[in-house]
């Protein structure tokens, strides 16, 4: 090791499969963002509970059953990809290297976009009935 430069400073190739301990912030912030990743999960799967309790029959029949049953999709999808995601970044900032892409919340948005069309049409047809 050269005078000087820290165990964390070291030159390391990049790509390496070589693990090292990343500065601690950096750890934290992907523990956060995990997190968050769990609380969006939780929410989708409330938000389904309470489609298929609370909100009154539409005029389709079953159409809260379907809008519950794919935000409790959503939420396991969101809740999996967090893992995945949290593990991947973690093994990334310890070799040093790219963060991976990132597909997920693209697919979650396109889902909600769904969902969002789906219930309109559906207050839509309340309003009509």
């Amino acid at each position: 090791m050269a005078e000087g430069v820290g165990a964390h400073e070291e030159q390391r190739p990049a790509g390496s499969d070589d693990e090292h301990e990343p500065d601690y912030r950096f750890t934290l912030a992907n523990e956060r963002t995990f997190l968050a990743w769990l609380r969006t999960s939780l929410s989708l799967l409330a938000a389904g509970v309470a489609v298929v309790q609370l909100v009154p029959a539409f005029p389709v029949p079953g159409a809260r059953a379907v809008i519950g049953a794919l935000l409790a999709v959503l939420a396991v999808v969101a809740a999996a990809s967090g893992v995945l995601r949290w593990r991947s970044v973690e093994t990334a900032i310890r070799r040093d290297r790219p963060l991976p892409a990132q597909r997920v919340p693209w697919a979650l948005a396109a889902g909600l976009v769904v969902l969002a069309l789906f219930g309109l049409a559906l207050i839509a047809l309340r309003g009509g009935a």
